[in-house]
């Protein structure tokens, strides 16, 4: 059972299994249609697709009208029925990839651990890794039997908007940003309208798990990474901007036997859409 990572070797063996489901996670956060037409043109073969925006988010508004962020989660039984569409059983072989690193892959392996489902990995290295190896792409799409999985419960914990600004005033947790630096500082209003950050919090550039070759670094090395910044994994939140690139750090974490830290779904781009929640900008 692989529950964090899994090499392009060890996931060729499987690709035929039909108790191992593989799934193409790639996006691109300025051109929603980019990860579809990537997965069109090639991807590994009896791989299945993923879209961030619709399979693995939910509605940016809830039922009180208030906004959840740009990629909240969706509903839980809504996510389980996308997971049977794509033929997942209780004890399937999830594994997740793309071509970003594992930016968005690490969202659907702590989605799938949201609802109980421990065998899922993301291909470390991601689709570079699996062309260098010279393994099978496809262009065609497979067609799974409808799979059984069922609500588990979570493995994984969320925290509120409300949550995250209760522990302002206690200082019992520390939120740790996934945001590149300038968009930490609140220097980037492309993609941050609203620049800045949670006061208090720490910034870990989620590419910095990786090494140049796209692998995530070592476990050692992810724990001596971490160190300055985590004391204790369980009293940490990991956030974003809108609780993508988020999960990478936790998936990270876990690799450095760090387990524990909880995710802000809604993270910045929740944070910043009510001026009464205090920002804070520069380093």
């Amino acid at each position: 059972m692989y529950t964090t990572l899994i090499s392009a070797a060890d996931l060729a063996p499987h690709i035929d299994s039909p108790n191992w489901a593989v799934i193409d996670c790639r996006h691109d956060l300025a051109d929603p249609q980019a990860g579809h037409a990537g997965y069109a043109i090639g991807h590994i073969s009896h791989a299945l697709f993923a879209h961030v925006d619709t399979d693995l988010s939910g509605p940016k508004f809830g039922a009180d009208g208030a906004f959840r962020g740009r990629h909240p989660l969706p509903d839980r039984e809504t996510f389980i029925e996308t997971l049977r569409h794509w033929g997942i059983n209780g004890d399937t072989q999830v594994v997740a990839y793309d071509a970003h690193g594992g930016m968005f892959a690490a969202r659907l392996w702590w989605m799938l651990r949201w609802v109980g489902h421990q065998q899922v990995a993301v291909l470390d290295g991601g689709l570079a890794a699996w062309q260098a190896g010279g393994f099978p792409m496809s262009t065609e799409a497979p067609i799974r039997e409808r799979g059984t999985i069922m609500d588990r419960g979570p493995l994984v914990e969320t925290v509120s908007a409300a949550e995250v600004l209760q522990n302002l005033a206690i200082g019992a947790r520390v939120v740790i940003d996934a945001r590149a630096a300038d968009r930490f500082r609140g220097e980037n209003e492309t993609m941050d309208p609203v620049g800045g950050h949670i006061p208090g919090a720490k910034n870990r550039f989620f590419k910095d798990n990786l090494q140049p070759d796209g692998r995530f670094k070592a476990a050692a090395e992810l724990k001596a990474d971490f160190a300055g910044l985590v004391a204790e994994p369980a009293a940490a939140i990991m956030q974003c901007g809108s609780g993508v690139t988020a999960c990478h750090n936790l998936l990270a974490l876990e690799v450095a036997g760090l387990p524990g830290a909880a995710l802000y779904p809604g993270s910045w781009s929740e944070w910043s859409s009510d001026p009464s929640r205090p920002v804070h900008t520069g380093a």
